[in-house]
């Protein structure tokens, strides 16, 4: 069989952008084995894989570096597997080093995103020099989209014959089946219920990791001001904090005080069509992103969208079509693109549809799984022959 080993920093990343692509390598004659930090439970929904839990945390810490690699490496020249794949900044630069030394043949990054274009000064430095050392010890990169790729190239990460793009782009598509239109009202319904929020009033929701780089400063200083003009409105804001990049403390105060904002924190990810059902348009005003899985799972669920004029969200959402497309830092612009869709429903509700229409078209989680199986044994095969690229 057809050894393959995949490592990311948390569970719940696995769970959330992988384990479904791996279930489906399983099946079609891999064997796979996951690493992460993983959670109680990880193991158990994922009995298909060999599952091995190492300790790290987010963000790169130097005493990780010796630690992990070097546990990395001893594990990949046990193993020997045929390809290793890593993602998450930290997790893909000590699995690249790892399997570079240990000579594992197929060393694939999937870069979801450039992480360093977010920062400034040396921060931005040291970010962008871990992200040239992981793209020159990998043999393959596969980028979330076009313009992550044409940016990666650009930055001098990797030249152009080492990075590509699978299918249209994104993670592992989404669950179509899962977004049943006809539910939509119920969830809706149930959502508000459970988190006492009047059924007359518009929601702005958000789904992802609370902190700056997700735009939520700007969402939240929008919010506020848009709540001096209109008292039957929301703001749903679905997801954990993130410590390591925190939001303004005077904003998150204000958020958390007043009766027209929600925090729900963390939601399993079973639920997420119910909370995305309980809102009235997705806002998304991210600094930066990969794809935006979550994007393609609003479009699921047939919701317009808000978001940012960035590479990846600006390749998903079609400007006007599917959604609204807005600056990124800019609270302005952000604010009076909230207004417009909830004064205009007969235009929201065109962008909905269309929205829905778009995922169907590109985004369903059966295509995606189809062309990463198709592009993993492109890479076995090329590895067979004399010519495979060189370690």
């Amino acid at each position: 069989m057809k050894k393959i080993c995949v490592i990311t920093t948390i569970s719940k990343t696995m769970d959330w952008f992988i384990c479904d692509s791996t279930r489906n390598l399983s099946n079609n004659g891999y064997d796979v084995t996951l690493i992460c930090n993983m959670e109680d439970g990880f193991a158990e929904r994922n009995e298909y894989a060999k599952c091995i839990s190492i300790p790290m945390k987010r963000g790169i810490h130097v005493s990780d570096i010796f630690t992990t690699v070097s546990c990395l490496v001893s594990l990949f020249k046990k193993e020997k597997f045929d390809i290793v794949q890593y993602t998450t900044p930290n997790a893909a630069f000590y699995a690249s080093i790892a399997s570079f030394i240990a000579k594992v043949p197929i060393r694939l990054y999937s870069q979801w995103g450039i992480r360093y274009m977010g920062m400034m000064g040396m921060k931005r430095k040291i970010f962008k020099l871990v992200e040239k050392i992981t793209c020159f010890l990998s043999t393959d990169i596969r980028e979330v989209s076009q313009l992550n790729r044409e940016i990666a190239i650009k930055e001098g990460l990797c030249k152009s014959n080492k990075i590509s793009v699978i299918g249209k782009g994104g993670t592992i598509g989404i669950e179509l089946d899962k977004c049943d239109l006809t539910q939509k009202e119920n969830w809706k319904y149930e959502i508000k219920n459970k988190y006492h929020i009047p059924q007359n009033n518009y929601v702005f929701g958000y789904l992802g990791r609370i902190n700056k780089d997700k735009g939520i400063n700007e969402l939240i200083t929008a919010f506020k001001e848009l709540l001096e003009e209109y008292s039957d409105i929301h703001l749903v804001l679905v997801g954990m904090f993130d410590e390591s990049n925190p939001i303004s403390a005077e904003l998150y105060d204000w958020a958390k005080q007043s009766k027209n904002v929600t925090f729900t924190g963390n939601v399993p990810s079973s639920d997420v069509y119910k909370y995305l059902a309980g809102f009235n348009v997705l806002t998304h005003p991210t600094y930066r992103e990969g794809f935006g899985k979550v994007l393609q799972e609003a479009m699921g669920m047939e919701l317009p969208i808000i978001t940012t004029n960035v590479p990846g969200p600006c390749e998903v959402v079609e400007k006007d079509i599917s959604g609204i497309l807005v600056d990124p830092y800019n609270s302005l612009q952000l604010k009076n693109a909230m207004k417009y869709v909830k004064n205009n429903p007969e235009k929201s509700e065109l962008m909905a549809k269309n929205a829905r229409i778009q995922a169907e078209k590109n985004y369903d989680r059966r295509i995606m799984l189809k062309n990463i199986l198709l592009d993993m044994d492109k890479l076995n095969e090329r590895n067979k022959l004399p010519n495979g690229r060189k370690q």
